[in-house]
């Protein structure tokens, strides 16, 4: 019989390997449809398979005299920013460097903590995340200085990135109002019709509906769309399933996994060039959120110790 433990790394670790993967399946799906459309019908699958539980009464959702409007702006930020950000950003820099650039939320998330919650950190804490900064900042000036598109790419993949930090910091204080399950819902829904809105404010004055509908006669778009859309669930169910069991800290390192699985992905099915400056820049990064991540207490001897060591 496994350990409620080992089941929970198990997890953390399937959890970290399906997000690795969705960066390259979201490049895949721009072959087919802009990125407003192609996260219009992932959202669609995503709150559909939230809908249908609540549909039968298998899940209690309850809205009624609750602070609505953090919730709002949780769902403004993550995911309806910053699933623009990353599917545009994934428009000009490769999934290698999403997975890259995605592995430094941990160490942001921590700084805004320590901004907006109060939340102290050490100066290790913060010369670590220096280093993951400049793992960021080398990248960027080996591969994309001098090509602008690839610089838009790389900002927008930030700005993700600090989306989702703010995300993270958001949550603590939203949860203390609603269930998971009616910040998933909600956050779904809302997604959803506003993803549905823009693509049909796109699409209906220039009477291209035809151009937003013709993706769905590739079984290949359908089945990336089908896998997304899970996929959104199925990682936010195995996240809390892990954090349930591990610490926060501990769940955090994963996320490196996820980058590396990235790394691997595009440069597997997508022949996306990863060179020395990916891997060093790469390290750089892990290194500054696993120190971020790190207590660094040193111990201080005692006066006792003090005059033995003379």
């Amino acid at each position: 019989m496994i350990s409620q433990l080992k089941l929970a790394y198990f997890v953390a670790t399937l959890n970290a390997t399906v997000i690795g993967i969705t960066f390259l399946l979201v490049k895949l799906t721009l072959a087919f449809a802009n990125p407003v459309d192609t996260l219009t019908y992932r959202f669609a699958v995503a709150f559909i398979v939230f809908l249908v539980p609540a549909l039968f009464g298998f899940v209690k959702l309850g809205f009624r005299g609750k602070p609505i409007f953090s919730l709002l702006l949780l769902a403004a930020l993550y995911p309806i920013a910053y699933f623009i950000l990353l599917t545009f950003g994934l428009q000009h820099a490769s999934s290698a460097e999403g997975g890259i650039i995605s592995a430094m939320t941990p160490a942001v998330t921590m700084l805004f903590a320590s901004l907006f919650l109060k939340e102290k950190n050490s100066w290790m804490q913060k010369l670590s995340l220096l280093l993951s900064a400049g793992g960021i900042v080398f990248i960027y000036l080996m591969n994309g200085s001098s090509n602008w598109s690839h610089t838009t790419g790389i900002v927008l993949l930030l700005l993700a990135c600090i989306t989702l930090a703010g995300y993270n910091v958001l949550a603590r204080v939203v949860t203390q109002h609603f269930s998971a399950m009616e910040i998933s819902f909600f956050m779904m829904g809302v997604t959803f019709i506003s993803y549905l809105a823009v693509s049909l404010g796109n699409h209906l004055p220039s009477r291209t509906v035809d151009t937003f509908i013709a993706p769905l006669a590739s079984p290949f778009f359908i089945g990336l769309i089908l896998f997304l859309g899970v996929a959104q669930v199925a990682t936010a169910y195995m996240a809390n399933f892990a954090l349930s069991r591990l610490e926060a800290a501990k769940m955090s390192v994963f996320s490196h996994l996820s980058t590396v699985i990235a790394i691997g992905a595009g440069a597997l099915f997508l022949e996306e060039t990863v060179t020395w400056s990916h891997l060093c820049g790469t390290a750089m990064i892990i290194s500054g959120v696993i120190g971020m991540n790190m207590s660094w207490k040193f111990a201080k001897s005692s006066p006792e110790q003090l005059k033995l060591n003379e």
